[in-house]
């Protein structure tokens, strides 16, 4: 790897930020000043240093975010805030990505990384991961809902979604509601609603199988995922 693309990665800056440390001679390669960029590194074996502190490489990160609303979920936008946006600087320049999409108004568990084939696998429908939401609906939801859902609903495109699992929590002229789908079809969990003549009033994903969302975790805040999370959702398919 490129010297000025590992220090870049490793949240120094950059490209141009990283060309004024070299310029600077405040980065060091096995003992030896660096001054340029273009030098090949390998981050398990070399020695690299900025300022006397050790360059540590990582090639994945993991960040479980609790999305508030308000925030789309994308990697840049030019008018609304993004979950990126979120992270602190350091963490952003790791170039991480939200795997799978909540909508602007949608709350709860969003995995960000940049690991491509861990958020293929997760997103994946022909592996069936459940994902798993909490909802506030307009008006009471039925038995004769959960057993359409089961069946799965048509929606307003034709698209006849897979079968998913309803729960009723509360009924009481609105309804609490958990749905766990194993897709993810634009607004799918607002869609499938409406196609039983009802809206939902508020939305949070709660879990992602059996990974659920930190209830310690403030909305907008974050957090890296333990090695045992990461292997829990390396092993879902």
């Amino acid at each position: 790897m490129r010297l000025d693309k590992l220090l870049a990665h490793s949240g120094f800056g950059s490209r141009k930020d990283v060309k004024q440390l070299l310029k600077s001679a405040r980065v060091t390669v096995n003992d030896k000043k660096a001054s340029s960029g273009k030098i090949h590194v390998n981050p398990e074996l070399d020695q690299v240093y900025v300022d006397g502190e050790r360059v540590v490489y990582e090639e994945f990160v993991y960040f479980l975010l609790n999305k508030p609303a308000g925030v789309i979920s994308a990697t840049e936008d030019f008018k609304d805030k993004t979950v990126i946006d979120l992270l602190d600087p350091i963490d952003q320049s790791k170039s991480p990505f939200p795997v799978g999409r909540l909508d602007k108004d949608t709350e709860g568990l969003l995995l960000l990384t940049n690991d491509g084939k861990l958020a293929h696998q997760l997103l994946s429908p022909k592996n069936n991961i459940g994902k798993t939401y909490y909802a506030i609906i307009n008006q009471e939801v039925t038995e004769a809902d959960q057993i359409a859902f089961k069946n799965g609903v048509v929606l307003d495109d034709g698209y006849q979604t897979k079968p998913a699992e309803l729960v009723i929590l509360t009924n009481d002229g609105t309804s609490e509601v958990e749905l766990t789908i194993t897709e993810g079809k634009f607004h799918q969990v607002k869609r499938m609603f409406e196609a039983v003549g009802k809206r939902v009033i508020y939305l949070k994903r709660i879990a992602m199988a059996e990974w659920k969302l930190d209830p310690d975790l403030g909305k907008g805040k974050y957090r890296r995922l333990t090695e045992e999370e990461i292997s829990y959702l390396k092993q879902l398919n």
